[in-house]
C-alpha cells in the first residue's frame, strides 16, 4: 500500500487514496468492517480503541488513519435537528433546523445564538414519534441571498381553510425575507406561500428544497405511502406525489409565486403538471447537488437516497435526471437490505480532508455512516463504510440516532444525531467530520468570515408597504399602490379636500372629520342632496383638468 502511494505522488491525494484502497486490497485494512473479527477480543467495531490485541496501539492507529475519520462535537442541546445549511453570504454562519419549527444560527466563531433566526413553531405541525416525519423539513437560501435576502422553507401544517378533507396534513413551501434591521432575524411578515400539497400519511414525506447552480428551485416529494385509491379520493391533490419539481422563483409577477422553466420535460404536457422534473420516488432522504461535476450531457449531478418501493426498507442511491421515471430506472447504487432507512448527505467538497474530496457522505437512521465514491476507472460507483475513531483517539464519539447532515460555506460536512427520539428532547448534537491525518484547521483552508450585512437592495429599502420579489419588484399589500407601494387607497375617496394617508383613512382639513372627511365641524355628516354635491365635485374636477390641458 505504501509503495503504491509513494509511486503516485504527483496525483491528487484523493485519487491516490482511492486508487490504493481499490488496488491495494481491502484485506490489508485494519479498520472496521475490514478488520477480521477473529483478531479482536470483542465484536467488530469501527472504534479504534476497542482493538486491544495489539501491543503497539499507536502503530495500529497510524495504519488505520487512511480509512478512519473523527466526529468533532460542535454543538449540543439541540431539539431534534433536521439539517444544517449555509446562506453563501461570506459570513460562514451555519443555520440549524429543528423539527418543531425553529432555525438556529451557529456563527463562524462557533457560538449558537440564543434568539432563533426563524420561529414558525406555531405554524408547524410536528410529530413526536420516530416514524412521524411531520415538522420543519427543509431550508434553502436563494443563490442571490446576499442581495435579496430570500430564503425558502418547507414544513407540514393543517390550516383551518384545509380542515375539511381526507388528508392528514399539508406540506407547504414558503418564501421569507430576512429582516431589514437585523441580518440574524427573518421578518415573519414577509411570508409568501409558493405551493401546498395535501398528504394522507405521516411517512415518506420528502420535502427537501434545493437550488441548483442554474438558479432553479428543486422540490423533492415522497410518495406519502399513497395508493391509487387514495389518489382518487383526494381528487387530484396528489399530482406531485413521489416527484421532483423544478420551478423558477425569479419572477417579477406579483400574481404568480413562480414560473415554469421552458425546458422542464412536461412544460407542454396536457396530462402531467408542468412543474414535474422527474418522478417515481418513494421515500427520498436528503438530496445533494455536486456543483463541481456535470455529466457528459452537461446535466448537474444530483444524487439522493431513496427506498426501492412504497413498503420497502431496501435503500438505493439515485442520480436525478430530467424526465426520468424512477419506478423503473436503475439506481446508481443498490444498498443492502436494512431495518434502518437511508439518510442522504452531501458530496464532500471541503478542504480539510483530501481523502474525502468528491465522496458522497450518507448513512442510515441506525447511525452507520457510509461513503459512495465514483471510481476513476470506468466512472463506476462503489460504497464503503466511513470509519469513525472513538473518544480517546478523536476527542468525541458520535452516538445515537442519525438525523441528518449539514454543509458549511467552506464545503465541510456535519452530522446531526440524537440519543432520544422525542421531538421535545434537547439531546440533539452537531458533529463536524474531521480528518485525523491533517491539522484541525489547515492554514490553506482558512478564510476570514465576513460580518453579515443589512439588505442594501433598492426594493428592500423603499418597498415598505409590500413585499419584494427575488428580482426586486415591489408587490403592494392590500390598500396600497403606486411606485414602491407608497400611495394609500381610500374607498370611497376622501371628501372635502382630505388626503388618503393610510388604507381607507383620510387626513382631513380643519373643520372636517370622519374616516373619509365626510363630516363638518359640528359632526354632521355631509350628504349630497339628490347627488348634486357629487355632481358639483365631479364637474369641478373636470374643469380643473380641462384648464390644465388648455394651459
Amino acid at each position: 500500500m505504501q509503495n503504491c502511494q509513494s509511486a503516485s505522488g504527483e496525483l491528487f491525494q484523493a485519487d491516490v487514496d482511492e486508487f490504493c484502497q481499490y488496488y491495494g486490497g481491502r484485506e490489508h485494512s485494519l479498520c472496521f468492517p475490514d478488520f477480521h473479527r477473529k483478531q479482536t477480543r470483542g465484536p467488530t467495531s469501527n472504534y479504534l480503541d476497542l482493538m486491544e490485541d495489539y501491543e503497539n496501539k499507536e502503530d495500529v492507529k497510524r495504519k488505520q488513519k487512511p480509512n478512519c475519520y473523527c466526529a468533532l462535537e460542535v454543538v449540543s442541546g439541540l431539539r431534534q435537528p433536521a439539517g444544517a445549511v449555509h446562506c453563501g453570504d461570506g459570513s460562514q454562519r451555519l443555520f440549524i433546523l429543528e423539527k418543531e419549527g425553529f432555525v438556529r444560527i451557529l456563527t463562524a466563531s462557533m457560538e449558537l445564538l440564543k434568539e432563533p433566526f426563524l420561529d414558525i413553531h406555531k405554524l408547524v405541525q410536528s410529530g413526536t414519534k420516530g416514524a412521524d416525519e411531520r415538522g420543519l423539513l427543509s431550508l434553502a437560501f436563494h443563490p442571490g441571498y446576499k442581495a435579496n435576502g430570500k430564503l425558502y422553507v418547507s414544513y407540514t401544517t393543517n390550516p383551518e381553510r384545509w380542515a375539511a378533507g381526507p388528508h392528514d396534513h399539508i406540506l407547504r413551501v414558503v418564501e421569507y425575507t430576512v429582516s431589514r434591521k437585523d441580518p440574524n432575524q427573518v421578518d415573519p411578515r414577509t411570508s409568501h406561500i409558493l405551493m401546498e400539497v395535501a398528504e394522507l400519511h405521516r411517512k415518506h414525506l420528502g420535502g427537501q428544497l434545493l437550488f441548483g447552480p442554474d438558479g432553479l428551485l428543486h422540490v423533492f416529494l415522497g410518495d406519502g405511502m399513497i395508493t391509487l385509491d387514495d389518489m382518487e379520493e383526494m381528487d387530484g391533490l396528489s399530482d406531485f406525489t413521489g416527484a421532483v419539481l423544478r420551478v423558477d422563483v425569479d419572477t417579477d409577477s406579483c400574481n404568480t409565486p413562480y414560473t415554469i422553466p421552458r425546458n422542464n420535460p412536461y412544460f407542454n404536457s396536457t396530462n402531467q403538471p408542468p412543474e414535474l422534473f422527474a418522478h417515481g420516488l418513494h421515500d427520498p432522504g436528503r438530496c445533494a447537488v455536486d456543483r463541481h461535476y456535470m455529466d457528459g450531457n452537461g446535466s448537474l449531478l444530483i444524487i439522493c437516497t431513496d427506498s426501492r418501493g412504497r413498503n420497502s426498507t431496501t435503500g438505493r442511491i439515485l442520480q436525478i435526471l430530467k424526465g426520468e421515471d424512477y419506478e423503473h430506472a436503475p439506481a446508481v447504487f443498490e444498498l443492502p437490505p436494512s431495518s434502518a432507512p437511508p439518510v442522504g448527505g452531501f458530496v464532500y467538497r471541503g478542504c480539510q480532508s483530501r481523502r474525502l474530496y468528491g465522496s458522497y457522505v450518507f448513512g442510515d437512521r441506525g447511525g452507520n455512516l457510509q461513503l459512495l465514491q465514483r471510481h476513476w476507472v470506468g466512472h463506476s460507483w462503489h460504497e464503503k463504510p466511513l470509519c469513525l475513531g472513538s473518544g480517546r483517539s478523536c476527542s468525541s464519539t458520535l452516538v445515537g440516532q442519525l438525523l441528518g447532515f449539514g454543509e458549511d460555506e467552506l464545503g465541510e460536512v456535519y452530522v446531526l444525531a440524537t440519543s432520544k427520539t422525542a421531538a421535545q428532547s434537547d439531546s440533539g448534537k452537531l458533529y463536524k467530520l474531521m480528518d485525523p491525518k491533517r491539522p484541525l484547521f489547515p492554514k490553506e483552508c482558512q478564510r476570514p468570515a465576513e460580518p453579515p450585512e443589512l439588505l442594501g437592495a433598492v426594493c428592500a429599502r423603499h418597498c415598505k408597504n409590500g413585499r419584494c420579489t427575488p428580482t426586486g419588484a415591489c408587490c403592494c399589500g392590500s390598500g396600497w399602490h403606486g411606485p414602491f407601494c407608497r400611495t394609500a387607497k381610500c374607498e370611497p375617496g376622501c371628501r372635502n379636500g382630505g388626503v388618503c394617508v393610510e388604507p381607507n383613512k383620510c387626513l382631513c382639513k380643519s373643520s372636517f372629520s370622519g374616516a373619509f372627511c365626510e363630516k363638518d365641524e359640528r359632526g354632521v355628516e355631509l350628504r349630497a342632496r339628490d347627488g348634486l354635491l357629487d355632481q358639483i365635485i365631479d364637474m369641478t374636477s373636470y374643469l380643473l383638468d380641462l384648464t390644465s390641458y388648455i394651459v
